[in-house]
Order: structure tokens, then sequence, then C-alpha cells
């Protein structure tokens, strides 16, 4: 299994992305996705064999692939890219060239670490902007989770609207490359104002 990216959070530390083995993996993945906290992923009755055959197929897809995450090389978080013109949102938006569509689910815990999630999304989004062939990141977050639209809204997605999909109410949702860096930008100003902030006499 190979790692494909690596990214340093300033203070989170290591986080990567490696090859998935939908056999190997298939048990921790089955942890997972049927935790109930992860119920937007909608797979909550999956049994493992199941979980590995959804991964198999993702495997041999030509426009869709996944990808377990690391934190200082333990795993942490499912990350998944796609072609939105050829999987999930076929004739459902206006595709463009350079569209990459996102999914992503960060591992369940019983002791939430601050910012983990934001510096998740933040690593899968670097890593689809190092292609330089991806203009915009794609998503379609079932409408109700609000807690991942204020995640995809603090990394520079804007929304474009509703879409009924079989599965759900989707909230489609766009990002550019230069919406992403001005997100992070804004991040690090924000922190930095945080820091001096603390640091200053009282």
């Amino acid at each position: 299994m190979t790692v494909v990216f690596t990214r340093v959070d300033d203070r989170l530390g290591e986080f990567a992305l490696r090859t998935l083995d939908p056999d190997t993996d298939a048990p921790l993945l089955h942890s997972w996705v049927t935790h109930p906290k992860a119920a937007f992923w909608l797979m909550q009755d999956a049994d493992q064999d199941g979980v590995a055959e959804e991964y198999r197929r993702i495997d041999a897809h030509p426009h869709h692939d996944a990808y377990l995450g690391l934190r200082d090389g333990r795993p942490a978080f499912l990350a998944e890219r796609y072609d939105p013109a050829h999987v999930e949102l076929v004739g459902l938006y206006d595709a463009q060239p350079g569209d990459v569509g996102m999914h992503f689910l960060c591992a369940p815990t019983d002791a939430p670490v601050h910012g983990f999630t934001r510096a998740v999304i933040t690593t899968v989004m670097a890593w689809l902007f190092a292609d330089p062939a991806t203009r915009r990141v794609v998503v379609e977050p079932d409408v109700r989770n609000t807690a991942v639209h204020a995640l995809n809204a603090a990394v520079g997605f804007e929304v474009v609207g509703a879409v009924a999909k079989p599965e759900k109410e989707a909230l489609l949702s766009v990002c550019t490359r230069a919406q992403f860096r001005a997100a992070i930008d804004r991040a690090a100003a924000d922190r930095g104002a945080a820091t001096r902030t603390e640091g200053a006499p009282a």
C-alpha cells in the first residue's frame, strides 16, 4: 500500500493518504461506516463482506477511487475521489472540465480532538488540488448534514443548490482552487490574530 500524499498540520501533526486495500482494510472500514455517527455515509446496515465488496467495486471503477487517511501513521479517516460527470452527479449539474468529486469520513472516536475534522478536510482538499488538472472540487452532502456544510464553507465551498438524488436530497457545492487558497489564508490569519491576542499583556 502506497502513500500518495502527505501534509503536515501546524497543530495536529502529519496527515497522509495511502492506497486502500478493500479486503485487508474491510474490518476497519466496517467499524467506521456502520457507526451511528456515520449515518450520512449510508452503510449502517452493511456487513463486513458488503463493505469489502463495495470498496472492491470502487477500486475497479475507472472514475472512482478510495484512500485510507492516516494521522501520524495511524488510520484516522477515509477519502474518496470521483469524476462527478460519471459518478454520483451524472446529469444532475453543469459539469465542467477539471471537476473532481470528493467524500470524506473521519473515524469515530470517544475522545474528539479540536480542529481534527477541519484538518482532515483541508488535507483532502490539498491532495485534490495537488493535481494541476483539478479546477474545482464538487461535493453533494445530504441537505440535513449541517456539520459538514459548515466545514465545507470553512474551506471555501459555495453552495450551488439542492439536487434530488435517488438516495438523498443533496446540497451541491463547489470550490475552486482560488477559493480554497483564500480560505486557507483566512484561517492562517485568524490563527495568527488569536495567537497575538492570547500573548497580549492583560
